[in-house]
């Protein structure tokens, strides 16, 4: 087994886990099999009870663990399904040697942070490592261990000791140590500066740990004279400096290693010298280079809760992305929090209530993503109502799906006071109902009709299987009058009592769903659903305001993005579009 050991030095998102994700692809294009391990200091055992805006997208796994979002990053460039044991935090290791040492199994000893903890690590990685995370049989070649945080963490000393102990005891060519690095430019001198990365290999090496390459972040490439001083004081080779330049898009990142050989390096270290070979990236780089020549816009407004955290909505936005490359579109994205739609914000500040209202009108799509609490559902059901009315593409996931349901109920049913019982424990008209157990992970939903966008986006296919990470759901007593007043329940579990899929069969394209797809899109294979979200996002765009609503024989005549009406084989709609937009995508991926 060779390891290779990603870390990172001078400030915190540097970018590491996309480092550490591209030199699994790079590796994995030069025939090498890859799996993941990512190392969280914090004490907390996993991320599900940690803020978005604090911590970034808690990402979730088919197995229902909840995991720190670098695990989407990894899945989405090596296509790689990983578990809960990919993602180790201080939390799990020292809660596995107190219930050893609580079982007795240390026999008296007293328990330490060395040994016990830096043994629990090392073993931790060791077993993990030769679990294979790409569908096939047999151990992978090599595993990537990505360290969170930044070098001189005081809760990371432990990890660094471990991983310093476990370089040491490693057989020859097995361990290579990849550090992530900043390189900036002073604007009044306009020079690249080295010393803060010469301070972390600095601090790395006296924690025991000797990188054998850098990646150092920069806005331009770096020049001759800042790598020869680099190697000079960081004692590492001219040809294992490389520079991570800022890219069009994160795609460009294994090519960018690959032009500065460092495959080549990371094998020589690993004593592969015999697979320095071209990568063979062209169907990666395909994908890059149409991202890039994409001209023509689709605006999606995306209406949550903790729009001003990049990372909040981590993989809603990749899915997007998937979606609008398949659907050949440059996606523009407009994050519009949900309180500013709300009249409270419009009596308290005008401005934000007008701009948000603004950026929701002028979009050609709207997407409500899943969340907790009542923080801006007010404005969640306010866009969902927009949408519905106007008759604007609009895709709900979990909670987008329930403030979907809530306005139905109070807008076509009339029942004003209907809502969740996660918002109101004592409404009248309770439209979704607390689950008996948190429901987390992958499960499986049936279509209840073939006739519908989303079993036509999906293929047509019985079932599918996606994962889940919620709570709440909707009533079963309430289906009825909601499916009388026009609502489709289209998808729900093998019982037929849990609504999974919600359609409004009149509308272009309002499709609200429990389950959460974004976790399953990647690149060359876009979620289904979000590509239909683009699809008729694109093919109802309006030239500013908003979109009045329109029979549905007019929407059957609305033009469709070339690429994807060349892959439909049959005519007849928007329907029919999406039926082809299933066939495009899997082209896409092949």
């Amino acid at each position: 087994m060779k390891y290779v050991v990603v870390t990172s030095g001078v400030v915190s998102e540097l970018g590491n886990g996309v480092a550490a994700s591209s030199i699994g692809v790079v590796l994995k294009a030069c025939g090498l099999r890859v799996t993941f391990i990512k190392i969280d200091p914090y004490l907390n055992t996993d991320a599900g009870t940690m803020s978005p805006d604090e911590h970034g997208e808690i990402f979730v796994l088919d197995d229902g663990s909840e995991v720190d979002m670098d695990l989407g990053n990894y899945g989405r460039f090596l296509d790689a399904e990983l578990t809960g044991d990919n993602h180790m935090t201080a939390g799990k290791i020292y809660q596995y040697v107190i219930d050893k040492e609580r079982r007795g199994d240390y026999l008296g000893k007293t328990v330490q942070i060395v040994p016990h903890i830096t043994n629990e690590i090392q073993e931790w990685i060791e077993r993990i490592a030769i679990i294979p995370v790409d569908g096939r049989e047999g151990p992978p070649d090599v595993c990537i261990i990505e360290l969170g945080g930044t070098i001189g963490d005081i809760e990371s000393r432990p990890f660094i000791e471990a991983l310093s102990q476990f370089s040491y005891r490693a057989e020859d060519n097995t361990f290579c140590s990849v550090h992530v690095s900043l390189v900036p430019v002073i604007d009044i001198v306009g020079e690249q500066k080295t010393k803060p990365t010469q301070f972390s290999v600095q601090s790395l090496r006296e924690l025991g740990l000797t990188p054998n390459l850098l990646a150092c972040r920069s806005a331009a490439p770096l020049n001759k004279k800042v790598k020869e001083k680099l190697s000079q004081f960081c004692h590492v080779p001219v040809d294992c400096i490389v520079g991570l330049s800022n890219v069009p898009n994160i795609w460009h990142v294994p090519s960018l290693l690959i032009g500065q050989k460092a495959h080549e390096a990371i094998l020589g270290v690993l004593g592969l010298p015999c697979l320095t070979v071209e990568p063979k990236l062209d169907a990666w780089m395909d994908i890059a280079r149409t991202y890039d020549q994409l001209h023509a816009p689709v605006r999606i407004a995306v209406v949550g809760k903790d729009t001003n955290v990049s990372n909040a909505y981590r993989s809603i936005h990749e899915a997007i992305l998937h979606a609008s490359v398949a659907c050949q579109r440059r996606l523009v994205v407009d994050w519009v929090p949900a309180s500013d739609l709300d009249e409270e914000t419009a009596n308290q500040s005008p401005d934000l209530h007008e701009k948000a209202w603004s950026l929701l009108k002028g979009a050609d799509g709207v997407l409500v993503p899943g969340g907790f609490g009542h923080g801006g559902v007010g404005g969640k059901i306010l866009a969902a109502k927009y949408a519905r009315e106007n008759n604007v593409p609009y895709l709900g996931i979990g909670l987008g799906m329930h403030v979907a349901v809530i306005e139905f109920a109070r807008s076509v049913l009339g029942l004003k006071d209907a809502n969740s019982a996660e918002f109101d424990a004592g409404t009248r008209y309770p439209c979704l109902i607390q689950m008996p157990e948190m429901c987390v992970g992958s499960r499986r939903t049936f279509f209840r009709t073939m006739d519908c966008k989303s079993a036509k986006l999906y293929g047509n296919v019985r079932y599918v299987d996606e994962r889940r990470r919620h709570q709440y759901e909707v009533n079963p007593d309430m289906v009825g009058e909601l499916e009388s007043a026009g609502a489709k329940f289209v998808g729900t579990d093998e019982a037929g009592d849990r609504m999974e899929i919600l359609e409004l069969p009149w509308h272009q394209y309002f499709v609200g769903v429990q389950f959460h797809p974004e976790f399953k899109s990647r690149p060359g294979k876009p979620s289904p659903l979000f590509t239909g979200l683009i699809a008729a996002a694109s093919s109802g765009q309006r030239n500013g305001g908003g979109m009045t609503q329109q029979s549905p024989s007019n929407l059957e005549k609305r033009p469709i993005p070339a690429k994807v009406a060349s892959a439909s084989t049959t005519s007849g709609g928007l329907e029919d579009e999406l039926l082809g937009l299933h066939v495009s995508g899997a082209a896409l991926a092949h």
